[in-house]
């Protein structure tokens, strides 16, 4: 990772004690195609670092590596359904912890695709981690890009907890997603990606980038961040942070973690036409 120049996850994993993880999967299903590639954001613990949470957030903070959870679920899924489609699993993991070495509001850092970002707030850490995973996947030449991480508390006041919150930069992409999630009853809905979100990330006297704009639209401008390093490759931003668990147990099943996107994207996969 040092070597790859990831600058972002390693900044995140500056406070821990413990080592950080680049997990790369590959199923193969379709010869040579180009791969989709599925990244999951893999956060094992958030402290918040220094913009620390509140007590009461801090609580259930172990859960925050749903994304990553999702992926590896998808992938056991694939080794027994066995579509006709490549697909490279990237999860990159990471508690985000406080110590005397850990980021900080004010930092600049640099992400491996050579951007620069002003850290304003070191709890937007799973965006920091997700723009290098999407960076490194990209070097996989991929047909598209799904990035899944419990991203933001915004997509919960906005969506509940019943309903999966998703950027996109192709309506045909989104397309092929919400006909699959219809199918598994795992609810989508596609929040706007304007220009005015994507000025706001690229706000910064200091940096290409900021991680943070501010608590209006949280949940856009997370996802428009990780956009900014997905380039012109078709891509998709769902964002579970309501959906990675559920209080009581209902259809789909138990109280505790879902799974949430596991059945969706395996379906969409099962049926890949690009």
């Amino acid at each position: 990772m040092e070597a790859l120049g990831m600058g972002a996850l390693l900044a995140v994993n500056q406070g821990s004690t413990i080592p950080p993880k680049l997990i790369v999967l590959e199923y193969r299903g379709a010869g040579d195609a180009a791969p989709v590639a599925v990244v999951g954001k893999g956060i094992t613990f958030d402290t918040g670092g220094y913009s620390i949470k509140p007590k009461d957030g801090i609580v259930g903070m172990k859960g925050d590596m749903g994304g990553a959870a999702t992926v590896l679920g998808l992938f056991e899924t694939l080794a027994t359904t066995k579509p006709n489609v490549n697909v490279i699993g990237v999860i990159p993991s990471t508690d985000n912890m406080i110590s005397g070495d850990a980021f900080k509001p004010d930092d600049v850092i640099t992400a491996m695709s050579g951007k620069t970002i002003e850290v304003l707030n070191t709890d937007a850490e799973g965006r920091l981690v997700l723009a290098d995973a999407v960076t490194f996947a990209k070097t996989y030449d991929p047909q598209a890009i799904i990035d899944v991480a419990t991203l933001t508390g915004g997509v919960l006041v906005a969506l509940g907890t019943e309903v999966t919150g998703c950027l996109t930069n192709d309506d045909s992409l989104y397309g092929a997603l919400e006909t699959a999630s219809r199918e598994t009853n795992e609810l989508v809905w596609q929040m706007p990606y304007f220009d005015v979100f994507i000025k706001q990330v690229r706000k910064s006297e200091v940096a290409d980038l900021n991680n943070s704009p501010g608590r209006f639209g949280h949940m856009i401008f997370g996802g428009a961040f990780v956009g900014e390093f997905v380039g012109d490759t078709p891509w998709l931003h769902l964002d579970i942070a309501g959906t990675s668990e559920r209080s009581a147990a209902n259809d789909l099943g138990p109280k505790g973690p879902t799974g949430v996107m596991v059945r969706t994207l395996a379906t969409m996969l099962e049926t890949w036409n690009r």
